[in-house]
C-alpha cells in the first residue's frame, strides 16, 4: 500500500536512482562534476577527473566497509544531500584513470556510495524493504515530476540543480539537450547516425534533438515548478 511519502527534499541523484537504477545515479553525479569543471571527456567514450576548484567541498571517503551511519544505527544522522556528495566524491576518486560510466558504476567505492544513497531513500520510506525497490508511491511521483519538468531545448539560463533534476528525470534525452557535446564525447549517450541527425533537425517539435520545444514552458527552476518540489 502507498504510504503517502513524497519526494520533497529528494536529491537529483536519488531521483535518478529511483527512475533508472545505479547507472542513472552515477550519470547524474558525473554531470554534476562536469558542470563544476571537475570531470571532462577522456579518450572517446570515457570520462576522466580534473584536479581543480570543482573538487572543493567533496567529502573524504571513509575506509572500505565503514558505513556513514553511527554504530547505534540512529537514522537521519547523515543527510540525504550529504550522501549525494559522497557519491560525487566516490565517482571523482574512481576516475584516477579514464573509464566508461559502466566501469565507473562497477567501481567498489561507487557501489558503496550508491548503497549509501539507497539507505537515505529507505529511511525516507521511498524504497521497499528488504529488496530496496522503489515503492509504488515513489514511482508514481517520479512520473508526475517527469510530466511537470519536460526536457528544455537547451540549458541556457538554467541553474545547476535544474539541469541535474531534468537529467535525473529523463536520462538520455536530457543529456542530448543540456550537455550534448560532453555527453557524446564521454559516452553517456549513443552516437546518432548522420542520417538520423538530419531527420531530427527537421523535427516539427522544436530543438535540435526534437526535444519537444518545451524550453519556454519549463518551470523547474521556479518556486511553483518541480525544482522546488524536489528540494
Amino acid at each position: 500500500m502507498d504510504d503517502g511519502t513524497t519526494l520533497h527534499g529528494t536529491t537529483p541523484h536519488e531521483i535518478a536512482l529511483l527512475r533508472g537504477g545505479p547507472r542513472a545515479a552515477v550519470t547524474v553525479a558525473v554531470v554534476a562534476l562536469h558542470l563544476r569543471g571537475a570531470v571532462e571527456p577522456g579518450p572517446p567514450g570515457t570520462v576522466r577527473a580534473v584536479r581543480g576548484p570543482g573538487v572543493r567541498g567533496l567529502p573524504a571517503l571513509p575506509p572500505a566497509g565503514v558505513p556513514l551511519d553511527p554504530a547505534d544505527g540512529r537514522p537521519g544522522t547523515v543527510t540525504r544531500a550529504e550522501r549525494a556528495r559522497y557519491l560525487e566524491s566516490a565517482v571523482h576518486s574512481g576516475l584516477h584513470e579514464p573509464c566508461t560510466v559502466a566501469e565507473l558504476t562497477a567501481h567498489p567505492d561507487v557501489r558503496w556510495a550508491v548503497a549509501e544513497v539507497r539507505v537515505g531513500l529507505a529511511e525516507a520510506g521511498l524504497l521497499r524493504r528488504p529488496l530496496l525497490r522503489p515503492t509504488r508511491a515513489a514511482r508514481r511521483q517520479v512520473r508526475v515530476l517527469r510530466t511537470a519538468c519536460p526536457v528544455p531545448a537547451s540549458r541556457r539560463g538554467l541553474a545547476e540543480r535544474t539541469v541535474l533534476l531534468v537529467t535525473a528525470l529523463h536520462g538520455e534525452p536530457a543529456l542530448r539537450a543540456l550537455v550534448p557535446r560532453f555527453a557524446l564525447r564521454a559516452g553517456l549517450v549513443a552516437r546518432v547516425p548522420l542520417r538520423d541527425v538530419r531527420l531530427l533537425k527537421r523535427s516539427p517539435y522544436g530543438g535540435p534533438w526534437g526535444g519537444g520545444g518545451s524550453g519556454g514552458a519549463l518551470t523547474c527552476g521556479g518556486g511553483g515548478g518541480c525544482g522546488g518540489g524536489a528540494g
